[in-house]
């Protein structure tokens, strides 16, 4: 089997999005990047296509990423395959129950997404252990027979069992298992101590019927794509990007598609963190704006922050994920006026079809992209194919209403523009505090990241606001996403829930755990072709006040004894103070779930950067009049040049006002800003922030 964890002679990324499915090959150094309509009907089919035009030898791809977007959409949409659930008596319900939380405290009308199991497909098994593990009833097999018959004879598609406290005793989940395949139930069986052995009995098992429910589809999926790829003629195994940010294999992924639910924005913010280390900058905050949407993350230290706490869609899932906080801010996102009679933007978005008024393709109503037009800040006419955009009159007609009713003026389209960005910029400026400010960080000691076709014409607006340093827009910010595949590494989590007083913990227990977790990753990363050298383990424990409803991950470094026992306590108690402001030493701590991080290491392509020499001025492809909103009115607008990004020099550097176009995104340098061009021909923005 091939050993990615040296650099490959050709590696390729494949991120499917939206509208456009990217692919980023790395041969010899150089990066090429294409991009094919997304095919949302089928998308293993803009994959494939994709594929086939690459300007490469197939059979030379020894690397083959993926970031994918199928799991998203089958729980979005609602449609995966025919469920069945099995759990212990007594419980039948408790995956439509839920938490006794309401999604608005306000809305007496507010509803809960309907159950991934309806109620007629759920059954109770005779059964019963207690929280430590004990028999307390023994699995009743003849019920679970019957049961098994009664799946045999619905043609069900999937199941998920779910038994109480599996995670401290998983036998009566495997027996189940067993007992239907004896009784021919020709389904795909997703055990909870196998998906996730933590305790909360509803996100347990909720996450478990979630994954039953997508492996029929994720397994049609990825078995299409990977035989596609083999016809080819590309024998690289296929790799899929996870949550975690880190990659498994497809086969991996086909077993456990719930880990694959953020696959694509996880990719992008790997690739950030690799960008940044490459700078020296480990501390960073990662932004990811769309036509939709804008995803914004934190890395510390070089390490994405993971949560187990996140929600697609209406659904919670447990499982290990990069800590995305997603905000309904995008180039497409609809500015309009609410019955309140404020201005809002999003998470109405104007899509790819017919897309904001200045592409042409139909848009009637002023969005995020519309409004830097009537800015001066893009030209839709340098990235749109087929002579679309700047339709400055249909923009301005667009404006006209909002401008009447915000304004007082129809004319004052340039101060609706710059309302509406302003509105925007304050969804995002949340968004950013939310994973820095409200996690105990300081914005002024990270770095700003910013990808995505939108994610530039924002940030350095928005690092200036939270006095964030710099601003790092790479050279592929564009499609980050699809080149995170390459360097990201191979990763499995594991996990399981072991509830005690952490007075009362066995060492001897807990080391157990890690080391059969340990033997496990081994296993796994060895079939994924890495190297016993190549392999590296974080353990971690979930840990929380005796009482609390929450808890926190707490590195475990050394030799798991006593005395670590007590460092991983203390080590508790900072990262409570950090986290919610204030500690109690006193209390009494209980230890709630161990984990094992496995990372297979991948070692990054490296990539050439072509040298420029020149005056930066040479660069300049016109002046136009850009507004900032820095003057005396919101409108000001000054002479602002517009720099050509693909002819700026090796080690450029300039003062704004400015504009830089590149091939996939637009930067917005403020006045009193300075930029530069880095190493690897990422453009750097000092925004003149606090941070040291």
């Amino acid at each position: 089997m091939t050993d990615d964890h040296a650099p490959a002679g050709t590696r390729v990324g494949v991120d499917v999005g939206g509208t456009f499915t990217d692919l980023v090959t790395v041969r010899d150094g150089r990066i090429r990047v294409d991009k094919t309509p997304s095919t949302p009907d089928a998308p293993d089919e803009g994959v494939v296509t994709g594929l086939r035009e690459l300007d490469a030898p197939l059979a030379e791809v020894d690397f083959l990423g993926h970031g994918t977007t199928v799991a998203t959409n089958a729980v979005l949409e609602g449609e995966w395959a025919d469920t069945a659930l099995l759990t212990t008596a007594g419980f039948r319900d408790a995956v439509e129950i839920g938490r006794q939380t309401r999604p608005d405290i306000y809305d007496f009308d507010a509803t809960k997404p309907d159950p991934v199991v309806p109620r007629d497909r759920r059954f109770e098994v005779p059964e019963r252990v207690d929280e430590r593990g004990a028999v307390l009833r023994d699995l009743d097999e003849a019920a679970v027979r019957d049961r098994a018959r009664d799946l045999r004879e619905s043609g069900v598609e999937s199941v998920a069992v779910s038994l109480l406290f599996s995670f401290e005793h998983p036998a009566h989940e495997r027996r189940v298992r067993e007992i239907l395949r004896e009784e021919g139930v020709d389904a795909s069986v997703s055990l909870s101590a196998d998906v996730l052995p933590e305790i909360r009995e509803y996100e347990r098992t909720l996450t478990t019927a979630m994954n039953a429910a997508l492996k029929p589809v994720m397994d049609a999926y990825l078995g299409s794509l990977a035989a596609a790829a083999g016809d080819l003629g590309v024998d690289a195994p296929l790799r899929v990007m996870g949550s975690n940010g880190g990659l498994m294999a497809a086969d991996a992924a086909r077993e456990r598609p719930v880990n694959t639910l953020l696959s694509g924005p996880a990719a992008g913010v790997r690739g950030a963190t690799h960008v940044a280390g490459r700078r020296g900058v480990d501390d960073l905050i990662t932004m990811d704006m769309g036509g939709t949407s804008c995803d914004v993350s934190l890395v510390r230290d070089g390490d994405p922050l993971v949560t187990t706490d996140t929600e697609v869609g209406e659904y919670p899932v447990s499982v290990p994920t990069v800590d995305i906080h997603t905000v309904g801010a995008g180039g497409g996102s609809v500015g309009y006026v609410d019955t309140g009679g404020a201005l809002r933007v999003g998470p109405r978005s104007a899509g790819a079809q017919p897309g904001p008024v200045c592409y042409n393709r139909g848009g009637t109503e002023p969005t995020v992209t519309d409004a830097h037009l009537v800015l001066g800040r893009i030209d839709p006419s340098g990235f749109l194919p087929d002579a679309l955009g700047r339709d400055a009159a249909a923009v301005r007609e667009a404006f006209a209403p909002l401008a009447e009713t915000v304004v007082g003026d129809p004319e004052a389209t340039e101060a609706a523009a710059r309302g509406l960005l302003d509105v925007a910029n304050a969804n995002m400026r949340r968004a950013l505090r939310v994973v820095s400010v409200e996690r105990g960080y300081d914005p002024r000691e990270f770095a700003l990241v910013a990808f995505g076709g939108a994610g530039p014409l924002h940030a350095t607006a928005l690092a200036d606001a939270l006095d964030v340093p710099e601003v790092i827009v790479p050279r592929a910010a564009g499609v980050l996403s699809a080149l995170g595949l390459l360097i990201s590494d191979v990763v499995y989590d594991y996990s399981t829930s072991m509830v005690r007083r952490l007075d009362d913990v066995d060492p001897a227990a807990v080391r157990d755990a890690f080391a059969d977790f340990e033997a496990e990753g081994r296993a796994e990363l060895r079939d994924a072709g890495r190297a016993d050298d190549a392999m590296a383990f974080e353990r971690t424990l979930d840990l929380r006040y005796a009482g609390q409803s929450f808890d926190l991950s707490v590195p475990v470094e050394g030799d798991l004894d006593g005395d670590e026992l007590d460092l991983v306590e203390e080590r508790f108690h900072a990262a409570h103070e950090r986290r919610y402001g204030h500690a109690s030493p006193e209390e009494p701590v209980e230890l709630v779930t161990v984990r094992l991080r496995t990372r297979g290491l991948v070692e990054p392509p490296e990539l050439a950067v072509e040298e420029r020499a020149g005056d930066p001025d040479d660069a300049i492809a016109e002046t136009r009049q850009v507004g900032f909103g820095d003057g005396d009115a919101p409108t000001d607008g000054r002479d602002t040049p517009v720099y050509d990004r693909e002819r700026l020099p090796t080690d450029a550097a300039f003062d704004g006002p400015a504009v830089v176009e590149g091939s996939e995104s637009t930067v917005v340098v403020h006045p009193g800003q300075r930029a530069r061009v880095d190493g690897d021909a990422n453009l750097v923005v000092e925004t003149g922030g606090d941070g040291e």
